[in-house]
């Protein structure tokens, strides 16, 4: 897999099944997130062509929030999410109701994420990919995330740091 003209992933080979947590850690620039993209089908430049099941939908929660911008129900309308669905999982990641009345530009680095995380769960997707989710999330929403993983045991490939989080979720591999 190569990010730009830079080879950044070389003799790699991995397999998820459905229900597993896989995660991917490495050192920063090392090529994670351009194994996600290219999964993804984003473009990314790869040699050896990558095998995955037909029909395969995919939910993915990138690193960088700031596409979020605009009021929260005209975004919750533009990408088609349950709006009950998705404000219970916002509350359940304690997401203050009076958020909801703002515009998404002006949400923390960690609210954006967690609207990102909501969105994802929301959809009914064969694989979950998520590009460290627990970026700027704060102990408590930590914690639901983890709760809600180990209840749903969602097939999730993620890339994640944190040690204790992927034992808390029952991470089957780490890559």
């Amino acid at each position: 897999v190569f990010y730009g003209g830079h080879r950044v992933c070389d003799d790699f080979s991995f397999e998820i099944r459905r229900g597993q947590c896989l995660a991917l850690q490495g050192r920063h620039g090392c090529g994670k997130s351009s194994v996600l993209k290219f999964i993804l089908g984003s473009g990314i430049k790869y040699e050896v062509p990558l095998d995955i099941a037909g029909g395969l939908k995919i939910s993915y929660v990138p690193q960088d929030t700031s596409a979020l911008s605009g009021n929260l129900n005209e975004w919750i309308r533009q990408n088609d999410v349950e709006e009950w669905l998705f404000k219970a999982l916002l509350r359940k990641l304690d997401f203050e109701r009076g958020h909801f009345e703002k515009r998404l530009e002006t949400y923390s680095e960690g609210q954006k994420k967690k609207v990102l995380i909501a969105r994802s769960l929301c959809e009914e997707a064969h694989l979950y990919i998520w590009d460290e989710p627990l970026n700027y999330i704060d102990i408590f929403s930590r914690m639901q995330i983890e709760e809600l993983i180990k209840e749903f045991k969602p097939t999730i490939l993620l890339v994640e740091h944190d040690k204790t989080f992927l034992d808390a979720v029952g991470a089957d591999q780490v890559i």
